[in-house]
């Protein structure tokens, strides 16, 4: 082994694991990760967690609100501003195949304390996600039990309904997906397959269903003409509106991309995918496929969705909640508008299922290297799977989604994603620098002009977010901050090896 891929002692926060560490760190019996996933488990994963709420819901809002029928123009742009951040990825998901995904990556090229943050960061994102997912699972599955006339009660039907304290399926969810999680991921994989079948059959059941009711008129304009978009006060407005005065418009050119900035969170979860590529049997080959294959399959799906939806109703008259089953409905079909709720229901629960898996990989990387306690880096005897993080993180976030409301957090979980990819990007320009040497089976194309242009068009989409929501990330930030020199900066396996040779 040359100088340079030699551990050292480093009292800086700025210190880096080498790639060579983090792959020997996954070969230490007791803290191993079961080897099972195919590139086509991987793409399941990424197409059961990306298709949910945004395909179903975020279609009718942006269309009607935002760019009419341009929706699918929309698509595409947040659909090529994922590609950029997977690009990235998929070349540290093929080199670096470790559980963690942008912290694992962080911790290997730009330092600890980057790694922390981003890891820190993704905890949260995960969590929320899953929480957040979960919730409106149970108001689908609430809906559909309407239909046959099973209501539940009031109190256990969460704090969104009048008169709800405790959102029962919720909560039993969660911790249903939990006890899976333990079992193996190869369950979860399969699942996620039958589900993800499900959904997608549904997806395609509105597009081949939906081109028989498609009318011309109803895509004149195709980008209706420009409007000033309601400006928000205070904390409620975009920051870049707060910072620089910029207002942006709704239909028109540019209303096209701020729809791109809203629908780009029906593409959140492809970036799940890396955090399985320790547990992929050939991650160097399958990755980069599966994290790739996902996204572009749902890109095709979205816009071709968007498409039919647009074509079947005028984008002045769609639903801001349901809007495929409500276009359906608009055309006397209310077979495939209930359909359509049911695979809504039936979808949720796999987006639930993996950003659960993610999140625990997160945690059970940042243990392992000491970051957080080492008690939660052991695996499960039988099953090779991160038990104890499972276990602890799925009942707190059982009982987060069965007590609280959490729409006004939501939108953490989409700057927590965009500043991911800022980071991902970042450090694939770093590491090409610092280690050349190093063999790449994937290697994004054109660096770093594609990592600069990821981080420019992830940083444009933040902007756009609200200023409310840059100030509780930057709060949990902080408070990640003081745990990393209260704790993480002292245990960190990496800050002792100059004096622990056991690393």
């Amino acid at each position: 082994m040359s100088t340079d891929q030699q551990p050292r002692h480093d009292p800086g926060v700025f210190r880096t694991k080498t790639v060579e560490q983090s792959i020997r760190d996954t070969e230490e019996p007791e803290h191993a990760l079961k080897k099972s996933l195919s590139a086509w488990d991987l793409t399941v994963f990424g197409v059961g967690v990306i298709i949910g709420t945004g395909i179903f819901v975020l279609t009718g809002i942006v269309a009607k609100e935002n760019a009419g029928p341009a929706t699918a123009l929309a698509f595409v742009a947040s659909g090529i501003v994922c590609a950029l951040a997977a690009l990235c990825y998929a070349e540290f998901a093929s080199t670096v195949p470790v559980a963690g995904s942008a912290y694992t990556f962080a911790y290997a090229s730009i330092g600890e304390l980057p790694a922390w943050i981003i890891g820190w960061d993704l905890v949260l994102e995960f969590a929320l996600g899953t929480a957040v997912v979960a919730v409106g699972w149970s108001g689908y599955v609430r809906s559909l039990m309407g239909n046959v006339g099973w209501d539940m009660p009031p109190a256990l039907a969460g704090p969104d309904v009048p008169g709800g304290t405790f959102d029962l399926l919720a909560f039993l969810l969660v911790l249903l997906l939990t006890v899976i999680l333990v079992v193996g991921v190869k369950l979860s994989a399969r699942i996620t397959a039958v589900v993800v079948a499900i959904k997608v059959t549904v997806v395609l059941m509105v597009i081949i269903a939906g081109l028989f009711f498609i009318k011309g008129a109803n895509y004149q304009p195709f980008i209706p003409k420009a409007q000033p978009q309601p400006t928000g006060a205070g904390l409620d407005s975009p920051l870049v509106q707060v910072l620089f005065g910029y207002a942006p418009t709704n239909f028109g050119v540019m209303g096209v991309f701020t729809a791109a900035s809203i629908v780009f969170f029906a593409f959140i979860g492809f970036d799940v995918v890396a955090t399985a590529a320790e547990e992929t049997r050939n991650p160097q080959r399958d990755m980069p496929r599966g994290i790739l294959g996902s996204l572009l399959v749902c890109t095709l799906l979205y816009v071709a969705v968007s498409l039919v939806v647009t074509g079947m109703q005028h984008y002045t008259q769609m639903s801001a909640s349901a809007p495929l089953a409500d276009a359906f409905k608009s055309v006397g079909q209310p077979f495939f508008a209930g359909a359509i709720s049911f695979g809504a229901a039936v979808g949720l629960t796999t987006v639930c299922m993996i950003l659960l898996l993610g999140q625990t990989r997160v945690f059970f990387a940042m243990s392992r290297d000491g970051l957080l306690p080492r008690f939660f880096s052991v695996t499960h005897p039988k099953f090779r799977t991160p038990y104890r993080p499972t276990i602890l993180l799925g009942v707190i976030i059982a009982i987060v989604a069965g007590f609280t409301s959490l729409e006004e957090l939501a939108a953490l979980v989409n700057i927590g994603t965009l500043f991911a990819f800022v980071i991902v990007a970042l450090g694939v320009i770093v590491l090409r620098r610092t280690r050349p040497d190093l063999h790449r089976a994937f290697r994004t194309p054109w660096v770093p002009v594609i990592p600069i242009v990821s981080i420019a068009a992830s940083f444009w989409l933040m902007l756009n977010l609200p200023a409310e929501t840059w100030l509780r990330f930057a709060i949990w930030m902080a408070i990640g901050i003081v745990v990393y020199f209260l704790y993480g900066y002292w245990r960190s396996r990496l800050g002792k090896l100059g004096a622990d040779a056991t690393y």
